[in-house]
């Protein structure tokens, strides 16, 4: 048992091959936050993996899909959004990241496609501003008017690239919050059912809206914890893999434990922003790696080969643990027989042994 809070930054990677342990580690601990403190969990899943823990635990679970009926604004702050005396300028980077992964295309966001994104935000928080009432938040078809207005032709290229998210096929994300989770202590947000192009754009919203939420918690003197699964997805673009590493230094100064759990460590590490990761993250746990994987991750942790030969090969719920300078091998043998372990597996034959009970 470690104590991450104890920790100068308790900031926290998990890293493993597929059925090494990684969703089991991560509800491990979800359930050790639930249990003996009275802090809040949000977790960000692409893979419907954490519903029964968190239906088991009273939690709320808000599944994101064209299909569904509860939504979340992209565009939602509130006035503890960011440090800085001005909420709106972190929002205005999510914003501009947000319209790259729309935009798409190699070269990204031309420069004066930014400058009319981010005179636009201002415009439309105007508004809010003065007279914060939900009423008065922005959504994402009021930048896509603010685009049109605008006398640039690029700007209108940008709303062009907007226009399927806000009145097309795409457009669940453009509707008001009509979810009350922030008094849940346990919120999942599902994506399973998203397609893939979908789900990038989803969990960059909702990596925007956990940062909103740890806002919220600490300003009424809350600690929560985040757990981000497959979170190598944010980084596969600069601008969203420059804003996951800007909320990522953020979080420890709201009181937040946040996570991130990924399969594709090659992934990970061809990141520009994976040094600023690692160097504020503290905890680690290491799972069974590729060897590909362990060579890489050897040289950029200083990893002995002594200590590299406990994530070779090695089975479920074995490997190492990073905990500030301290670096130790586990074996981590949960009881099976328990109503805990049932609900937390994903494991196929224990699935099915658990439905020949019923």
């Amino acid at each position: 048992m470690v104590d991450r809070k104890a920790l100068k930054n308790p900031n926290g990677l998990i890293l493993g091959t597929p059925g090494s342990g990684k969703s089991f580690s991560a509800k491990r601990e979800i359930a050790n936050a639930f249990l003996v403190s009275d802090d809040d969990v949000i977790i960000c899943d692409p893979e419907a993996e954490y519903a029964p823990l968190v239906e088991r635990f009273g939690g709320q679970i808000i599944r994101i899909s064209p299909s569904s009926s509860q939504y979340v604004n992209p565009m939602d702050i509130n006035l503890n959004y960011s440090e800085e005396d001005n909420p709106v300028a972190l929002k205005a980077d999510f914003i501009l990241s947000l319209c790259e992964l729309v935009v798409g295309g190699k070269e990204g966001l031309q420069p004066v496609e930014k400058t009319v994104i981010d005179r636009c935000v201002h415009q439309i928080y105007q508004k809010y501003f003065e007279d914060p009432r939900p009423e008065n938040m922005p959504l994402l078809q009021d930048l896509y008017e603010a685009l049109l207005k605008q006398e640039e032709k690029e700007a209108r290229h940008v709303a062009t690239a907007l226009e399927i998210y806000v009145t097309g096929s795409l457009n669940i994300f453009n509707h008001k919050t009509n979810v009350g989770y922030q008094d849940a202590r346990v919120v999942c947000f599902d994506l399973k059912r998203l397609g893939a192009g979908l789900r990038t754009i989803a969990m960059h919203i909702i990596n925007d809206l956990m940062n909103s939420q740890v806002s919220h918690n600490f300003a009424r003197g809350l600690s929560t914890w985040c757990y981000y699964d497959e979170f190598h997805v944010l980084l596969q673009d600069e601008l969203t893999s420059s804003y996951f590493v800007t909320i990522w230094k953020m979080l420890r100064k709201k009181g937040c434990v946040p996570s991130a759990l990924t399969q594709n460590v090659k992934d990970l590490l061809a990141s520009r922003q994976i040094e600023n990761i690692f160097e504020n993250s503290d905890f680690m746990v290491l799972l069974s790696q590729a060897q590909g994987d362990r060579q890489i991750l050897a040289k950029q942790l200083g990893i002995s080969p002594h200590q590299l030969s406990y994530v070779t090969h090695s089975n479920s719920g074995e490997g190492l643990l990073f905990f500030g300078n301290v670096t130790i091998p586990f074996v981590d043998r949960f009881p099976k027989n328990t109503k805990l372990y049932s609900i937390m597996t994903t494991r196929p034959e224990d699935r099915k042994a658990e439905a020949g009970k019923e």
